[in-house]
């Protein structure tokens, strides 16, 4: 495969620091906020998952290669953008759930009122008067407002050079340490 081809299919997705997240909550009710002007986590396209006593973590789409979510619609009411981000046909879409049950990660739901598929969208679609004059554009709340800087937007290239360092630094901290000594 060449490079060229590989850049135009990498893809950023939502990473959550488990170390920084306190579950606040916050980038659930500011999703809800944004794409339908009312606090409700219920509809919210990036969702907080407790493990009691004391891990939280951020999860939104990972936007899969062979996503099975799309394979799973009987209704070929979801699809991928240029970037990788899978899509909702809200007028395909009849609320079935194949897609929330395909989902390895569990991050489908359907809209409380539309009963319709929610995704992570990356803000693309939030309402207009939330976008920030400054900036222009959409650009993904919940990073923008996380108060912990937990949440942030890499590519899976990304990913997993830092997945690698932290490999080398476990297994060879020891050294590490004595060469910076």
């Amino acid at each position: 495969m060449s490079t060229t081809k590989r850049k135009s299919r990498l893809h950023k997705c939502l990473i959550c620091d488990y170390d920084l997240c306190t579950g606040c909550e916050i980038c659930e009710s500011v999703c809800s906020f944004v794409h339908d002007a009312e606090f409700n986590p219920i509809n919210t396209r990036i969702h907080r998952v407790r493990i009691e006593p004391v891990f939280n973590i951020a999860l939104a789409c990972q936007k899969c290669e062979d996503a099975p979510c799309i394979r799973a619609c009987p209704e070929k009411a979801l699809d991928k953008d240029e970037e990788g981000s899978v899509l909702v046909d809200e007028d395909k879409c009849n609320g079935c759930g194949f897609c929330i049950r395909a989902c390895d990660f569990g991050v489908i739901s359907l809209h409380l009122d539309t009963q319709k598929a929610l995704v992570c969208d990356l803000c693309e679609n939030m309402r207009e008067e939330f976008i920030d004059p400054e900036v222009g554009k959409p650009e993904p709340q919940c990073i923008e407002l996380c108060p912990r800087e937990a949440i942030s937007l890499k590519t899976v290239e990304q990913i997993g050079e830092e997945t690698r360092i932290d490999a080398v630094k476990r297994l060879f901290g020891e050294m590490l340490k004595e060469y910076e000594s």
